[in-house]
């Protein structure tokens, strides 16, 4: 089990690497384009070999890739559901130049088209994505926290994605403490952590779980909203982080701090946030 966080790549990609050292990162999860919307810059053979040099020269061991929040494979204008395809194969295309060993999204909200629509509609978006991908980035589908017709909260859903894709075995899972808390998955102690992973295990198969978002919550169980807090601060509390540590099966996946920035203030939390979950693996 490796430990990192989101970290800015602002001002050129490579300055991420520099950006992990800081909070200790074995692994790092940036954004290659502007999150919310815009043009990305063009990955050139030089920002790639500097990239490249900088997650050595700073023992950054692996870079995963997070898409942009807007990406929205049910929509029901054609125009997003179009838009967010395209923009997910250009991510898995930039993170196989960068290097990097996955790339994570949110399927998007149904709310236009109902939730059985939803479901086939970002199975066909996942087949366009992949069709003639011959990338060494990995798409992962990440849990949401639910709320409305938000796609992608449940563990059935996320499997019957992956079932339904034809290059659904290559396909991997981003599993989120905070999302999966929210959506109804209990991670306060050690019987609630082994029964989760239990599920997971029955539904979608542990062997499809490379990495975790690692993030106390500030609402409570089965509440459906995104609402981050730092570990041991929210309502899982470090307990249920330090099972999620300890936990046999679990022992593969990279644990990435999304906790946060909280900018205003002197000492970065999210260095604590680092160190305690740091701690639990001794």
């Amino acid at each position: 089990m490796r430990f990192g966080a989101h970290v800015s790549a602002a001002g050129g990609l490579w300055h991420a690497g520099e950006n992990g050292k800081k909070l200790g990162c074995e692994v790092i999860q940036i954004f290659s384009r502007p999150p919310q919307g815009g043009k990305p810059r063009e990955i050139t053979k030089e920002e790639q070999k500097k990239f490249k040099q900088a997650m050595l020269d700073n023992k950054i061991q692996d870079v995963y890739i997070h898409a942009p929040y807007f990406i929205n494979l049910a929509s029901g204008v054609a125009r997003i559901r179009h838009g967010s395809i395209s923009i997910l194969r250009q991510e898995l295309e930039r993170g196989s130049l960068l290097g990097c060993r996955a790339m994570m999204f949110h399927p998007g909200s149904a709310k236009d088209v109902g939730r059985e629509k939803g479901i086939e509609m970002v199975i066909d978006g996942l087949n366009k994505i992949l069709a003639g991908y011959q990338g060494s980035c990995q798409l992962l589908i990440e849990i949401s926290a639910g709320a409305g017709e938000i796609m992608g909260d449940s563990f059935e859903e996320i499997a019957a994605f992956i079932a339904g894709a034809k290059r659904g075995k290559e396909i991997g899972v981003c599993f989120d403490t905070q999302h999966a808390f929210a959506s109804g998955y209990d991670l306060r102690s050690k019987e609630a952590v082994n029964k989760t992973f239990q599920q997971f295990d029955k539904i979608i198969g542990l062997k499809k779980l490379v990495v975790s978002h690692c993030n106390d919550s500030m609402i409570g169980l089965g509440a459906k909203r995104d609402r981050h807090e730092h570990l041991g601060k929210g309502l899982i509390g470090e307990e249920g982080f330090r099972q999620i540590v300890k936990h046999p099966k679990l022992q593969k996946i990279d644990l990435i701090l999304e906790t946060p920035h909280d900018d205003s203030k002197k000492i970065n939390p999210r260095l604590r946030d680092m160190k305690l979950i740091k701690s639990f693996r001794k």
